[in-house]
């Protein structure tokens, strides 16, 4: 990702609509249908500046990987240990049949190599271990925010199935979520499409807005899973290896 993304990861983590509600339902989510044991061994990959980390370390003991320099600094010190830096798809120096729960939350999109990918974390898996995926949906919203993110894609559900059974995996459903601001967030792709405005800016608004979207964002921690949502912005699923 350009740099800048990182510092505005780095300065908006903790207050950012996105972020938080997203914590919400991420960690509903992996109570819900992850099915850890209390003793959990979790890997985040591509933790960024680890603002995730608090949040998985309710379900166990967790380790992360980042590979930008800068932000690793940061995550390290949310994590209170080393974060390491071993690059997908191939995980050098990661144990294989080390964890019970893999992370990639909007990383897969980075990796070229996406059932490369996959595969190297499934083999870090134990028995019944899964991986939590979330990734960009729609290729037709690809924007300035992608580019600046280095994404090599977004995701459809067929795309998504396709390269989770390439690497010989199987999941749990694939569902859409950030879908009650997909309309608003379209509206806005459309206008930054039609005036040339650059959308790449994903700055926190207004407290009061901000305040209003994570309270709506949030509101999908109750219904992820639970009922099918229409069209989102991302998509999420449980991948395991086949029994």
């Amino acid at each position: 990702m350009d740099r800048i993304i990182y510092d505005r990861m780095a300065a908006h983590d903790s207050t950012h609509w996105w972020y938080r509600a997203r914590r919400d339902i991420l960690a509903d989510y992996i109570g819900r249908y992850a099915g850890l044991p209390k003793d959990a061994r979790i890997l985040e990959i591509g933790c960024g500046t680890g603002h995730n980390l608090p949040m998985l370390a309710a379900f166990g003991q967790v380790d992360a990987i980042e590979i930008d320099e800068a932000a690793r600094g940061i995550a390290s010190d949310r994590l209170g240990k080393p974060v390491g830096d071993a690059p997908l798809p191939d995980l050098p120096g990661v144990p294989d049949a080390s964890y019970d729960l893999i992370a990639v939350l909007d990383v897969v999109e980075h990796i070229a190599d996406d059932v490369g990918a996959l595969a190297g974390m499934a083999r870090r898996l134990k028995p019944g271990g899964k991986i939590l995926v979330t990734v960009p949906a729609h290729q037709w919203m690809w924007s300035a925010h992608d580019v600046v993110n280095h994404h090599h894609r977004r995701y459809s559900k067929a795309t998504l199935a396709k390269a989770i059974s390439d690497a010989g995996l199987t999941h749990n459903g694939l569902r859409y979520f950030n879908s009650l601001l997909f309309p608003a967030a379209l509206a806005a792709r459309v206008a930054g499409k039609l005036t040339g405005k650059d959308d790449s800016d994903d700055s926190p608004p207004a407290k009061p807005l901000n305040l209003a979207f994570e309270k709506i964002f949030a509101l999908e921690r109750h219904l992820v899973g639970r009922m099918p949502l229409p069209p989102g912005l991302s998509l999420i699923t449980l991948v395991s290896r086949p029994d």
